[in-house]
This record gives C-alpha cells, sequence and structure tokens, in this order.
C-alpha cells in the first residue's frame, strides 16, 4: 500500500490519535497524531529532550499515555502491556545477555513467549541468516565487534515476527564508517522483510537516507511530517529548516505580496521569496528568510544599489573536498555562507573582495517569526 492510498482512506499497520504525555509540569508528547503505512520506514527525529524518545517509550508500552490512543493493525493497544503488543525493540546499546550465546539470545523473546524449543531452534537460525550470523550462534556477545552485536540484536527483534519494529537510536554507539555501513545493511534488511519501521534519531543525515518519511519533533509536537526530499526543499518552519541541513537566516520585512512570491526588503538588500508552507504574509510583516548555502548564487563585483542583490564582501573561504564554504560578511555585519564546486572561479575568491549574492524565488524561503 502506497502513502497516497493510506492517506486516502487504506487501513494504516500503525495510527496515534492525539497522544499526551506529561511529566510534572513537563509535556513531553503533546496531542500527537500520527500513521504509518505498513512496510514504511519513518524517522522520529528532534533535537535532545524534544520528546521523541518519550513518544517511542509510550508506542513500545513503557510509558503510559495521560490521554489518546495507539492502535496497531486496527487494535488498540493503548493499555496493552509491552510484551502483549505484538512489537519488537532495537536499543542503542543493544541490551544483549553477557552470559548467553547469540543463539540463546535471539530465542529469548521465543522462550518468553512459551514457544517450543523445536520452533525456536528453527526461527533462531532463520533470524540470523536473515542478518548473516548464522556460523556465529555459538559465540558471546563479547566475541562479535560492535556491527556484529547490533545484527544480533535486530535478529532478536525480528525472530518473533512483530506487527512493528520500534528502534532507539540503533547505530548511535557505532563509529561514523560502521554507523554508515549498517545504515545500508539495515534498509536493505528492512526491504527484505517488509517490516513497518518506526526509527529515533537525532542524526540528520542517517533519517534522511534511511527513512520513507520523517515527523520533525520539536517542543513534544510534530513540526513537519514529509518526504526527505520535501523536508530539505519545502521546509514549513524555520525550526526544520534550521534542523535540517545547513541554512541561511536573516530577518526581513515583506515589501511587496503577489500570489505565489513576495519581495523582502532586508537590512543589506532586497530579493524575491517564495511563503513557506503555503503561508500568506501581509505588506510591512517582519519575516525570517532562509536560503541554503548551495543555492546562494555568489558573483564577484560591486553591489552596491543593484536591485534584488545583497551586498557582501569575502570573509574566508574553507576547502571541504567536494565543495568550498564561501563565508561572507553583509553590510550590517551579519554572516551568510555560500557553497561552490572546488573548481568554480567563487572557490578562489580572496579575503574583503566585494561580491553579490542572490538566490531564485523558490530556493529564498519565508518565514513566520518566532518558528526557529
Amino acid at each position: 500500500m502506497s502513502l497516497s492510498d493510506m492517506a486516502a482512506g487504506g487501513s494504516a499497520a500503525l495510527s496515534l490519535r492525539k497522544l499526551v504525555k506529561r511529566y510534572g509540569n513537563v509535556l513531553a508528547t503533546d496531542s500527537v497524531s500520527l500513521d504509518v503505512a505498513p512496510g514504511e520506514f519513518m524517522s522520529l527525529l528532534g533535537p535532545s529532550g524534544s520528546g521523541k524518545t518519550t513518544l517511542l517509550m509510550l508506542l513500545a508500552g513503557f510509558e503510559t499515555a495521560d490521554s489518546g490512543e495507539i492502535h496497531l493493525h486496527g487494535r488498540d493497544i493503548s493499555r496493552v502491556p509491552p510484551n502483549k503488543r505484538d512489537i519488537g525493540m532495537v536499543f542503542q546499546r543493544y541490551a544483549l545477555f553477557p552470559h548467553m550465546t547469540v543463539a540463546q539470545n535471539v530465542a529469548f523473546p521465543l522462550r518468553m513467549r512459551g514457544v517450543p524449543k523445536a520452533e525456536q531452534e528453527t526461527r533462531v537460525k532463520a533470524a540470523l541468516d536473515t542478518v548473516e550470523l548464522r556460523e556465529h550462534l555459538d559465540r558471546v556477545p563479547a566475541q562479535l565487534s560492535g556491527g556484529q552485536q547490533q545484527r544480533v540484536a535486530l535478529a532478536r527483534a525480528i525472530v518473533f515476527e512483530p506487527g512493528i519494529l520500534l528502534m532507539d537510536e540503533p547505530l548511535g554507539a557505532l563509529d561514523r564508517k560502521l554507523r554508515k555501513h549498517m545504515q545500508v545493511e539495515l534498509k536493505e534488511l528492512q526491504g527484505r522483510l517488509k517490516a513497518t519501521v518506526i526509527y529515533v534519531t537525532h542524526d540528520q543525515e542517517e533519517a534522511l537516507a534511511m527513512s520513507d518519511r520523517v515527523a520533525i519533533i520539536n517542543n513534544g509536537r510534530i513540526e513537519q511530517l514529509a518526504t526527505p526530499r520535501e523536508l530539505y526543499d519545502k521546509p514549513t518552519s524555520a525550526f526544520v529548516g534550521d534542523f535540517i541541513g545547513e541554512i541561511n537566516l536573516f530577518d526581513a520585512t515583506v515589501e511587496q505580496v503577489d500570489a505565489q512570491t513576495c519581495v523582502l526588503a532586508s537590512a543589506f538588500g532586497r530579493l524575491v521569496g517564495t511563503p513557506a508552507g503555503d503561508r500568506f504574509f501581509s505588506r510591512g510583516e517582519p519575516v525570517q528568510v532562509g536560503i541554503r548555502p548551495e543555492r546562494l548564487v555568489i558573483r564577484t563585483g560591486q553591489a552596491a544599489g543593484a536591485d534584488l542583490e545583497l551586498a557582501a564582501s569575502v570573509r574566508q573561504t574553507i576547502f571541504n573536498g567536494n565543495n568550498v564554504a564561501v563565508h561572507v560578511t553583509m553590510s550590517n555585519g551579519q554572516e551568510l555562507r555560500a557553497t561552490v564546486a572546488p573548481n568554480d572561479a567563487e572557490a578562489r575568491l580572496a579575503r574583503g573582495e566585494a561580491v553579490r549574492l542572490s538566490a531564485a524565488p523558490q530556493d529564498v524561503f519565508v518565514f513566520p517569526v518566532g518558528t526557529a
């Protein structure tokens, strides 16, 4: 089932309805509603303290919501204990039993469910085949690498064929190179199993690389729910624009408005932008402007008096391998950043050189004030 089919009325694998969770005076989950399609890989992405892990704990049953409902394949599991929810869980620290072998660790949820021993052995071997670790079934966790231990944790989570998999930053303990490798392995495994996955992370690159859709969590609410491409190209708030990728943010005032764009006046020039999230802005309204560094066009030459261009001077250039970051200082002292290809002439600009900056209207996001 496609996401569009689900939105049109098909059944969701998981449905959350107005979930609320408080810890004293702290509202950790603020009336969250969400539908996850069968076989979808959805990430919950947000900064520390945003509420994403609390939301995962509510789904797993380790916390109970103050109000709201959770439905798994149409069944209300809001008050069902964790071991009765038909949900697999993978933790950041693996949570493997150090005194048990790989096979015993993977078999643990089957034993807890009273599965006959002969069937346990068959299902354990099948799960270890899936994660390509069958030859290690007699080893203990201390004899495995970090990546292998994480695959054991995955095998344990899928061995009882749960209705959904929850993953709480499962790759966070791995080094960068291994984490990248495991992202590919995990995504391929999810595709083979056609598993529905809810994945918590604070790593934006990880979420963009692996997810069908990403829910940006901020202050206990879903700030924006969209595909990775939509989040990057069409953020609906300055918070999302700043959290996903890199962005230049500065203040401006709406000078003119037409059907789809705004002419904006800033302290260092005029430009045309597109309202984020199809919002309507009024003439004279203060706004925030966001432009991705790679969408900021930089040209040499004096910009004094130029219309719909921003005047700046080069502060420094930094070589990053696949691009060069050009840091510029605007007339009011604010700094912006453009990225260019290493072989572009702009990559060799000298410190203090006058430049002009511009961007296409669709690359100039206009946000309401206070959404950062």
